[in-house]
């Protein structure tokens, strides 16, 4: 996984790059109609019910548009909200509130959906081992943001790119000419490039994971779009040689049983790519 300076990083740059999308050379509107020295008041206010998430993120988009821009916190991350809850209050400069303004509600109403739908599945899982696991098919250029929201929710993070984790997956498989030679092209090749990572490589049977456990240094094996009976199969040959993850179509109303099937994970795209933004509003006061 990527550090925590990495990942505030990432942070960084989703924000300025966010502010130049939308401000450009200036909120024009704001500056033709509202005083410099007029000073507001606002509000976020929610319609909808879930988990509410980026109330930290708000708190790093208004210190980038204005310092001087005070918020007043009322229920924080991870908290679950109903309609008409007030999140927090934020106080200074109308111009830099109503700069801000459509970064910070694009950026919550986003998290906030990930977080809630996350929440879901850790519900489900909740009494198991199994712990729930976001994936690479996240928006461009806001994946840290939707990975944060995916921790606010209660659950873990994946790898976040291509460069912190080597995972095998079925193409990489069959271009090396099978699993056994992509494992040992991989370990020869972080060996060469002196890398430290794990490697998790993706099963499409029950005689793929027994060939995967002829090779040492595996870290997780992926059992991809198993059933349940040949996941039960499939975690009594690994036998805890190595964690386990299941994928491929997991619900919420499937994600239970593939727990009961004793696998250490279940990862899902459907965190990030199948969510519908909450509905929240900054109204003036």
């Amino acid at each position: 996984m990527i550090s925590a300076a990495q990942f505030e990083k990432e942070i960084e740059l989703i924000i300025s790059n966010a502010v130049r999308e939308d401000v450009g050379d200036g909120d024009h509107s704001s500056l033709a109609c509202i005083p410099e020295s007029a000073k507001g008041k606002a509000k976020l206010l929610v319609k909808d019910e879930g988990v509410i998430a980026g109330v930290d993120f708000a708190r790093r988009v208004f210190k980038a548009v204005d310092p001087d821009l005070i918020m007043d916190v009322q229920i924080k991350d991870g908290e679950r909200v109903k309609r008409r809850d007030i999140v927090f209050y934020v106080e200074g400069s109308s111009r830099s509130i109503l700069k801000a303004e459509r970064l910070v509600l694009n950026g919550m109403q986003r998290m906030s959906a990930i977080a809630s739908k996350t929440a879901e599945f850790a519900d489900r899982l909740r009494g198991s081992n199994t712990q729930i696991l976001d994936t690479r098919k996240t928006t461009p250029g806001i994946r840290a943001l939707e990975k944060w929201a995916v921790k606010i929710g209660g659950g873990e993070n994946h790898r976040f790119a291509l460069y912190d984790m080597i995972m095998l997956k079925d193409n990489h498989i069959d271009f090396a000419g099978g699993i056994t030679k992509a494992i040992d092209k991989t370990k020869k090749y972080l060996k060469e490039k002196n890398l430290d990572l794990k490697i998790i490589v993706e099963a499409r049977n029950l005689d793929e994971i027994k060939e995967i456990l002829r090779s040492e240094g595996v870290y997780r094996i992926l059992i991809d779009n198993f059933n349940y009976e040949d996941t039960r199969k499939a975690i009594g040959l690994i036998d805890g040689k190595c964690l386990t993850e299941s994928s491929g179509g997991i619900t919420l109303e499937t994600a239970a049983k593939y727990a009961d099937c004793g696998v250490d994970y279940i990862s899902s795209g459907s965190l990030t790519h199948s969510v519908h933004n909450m509905d929240l509003s900054l109204k003036a006061i």
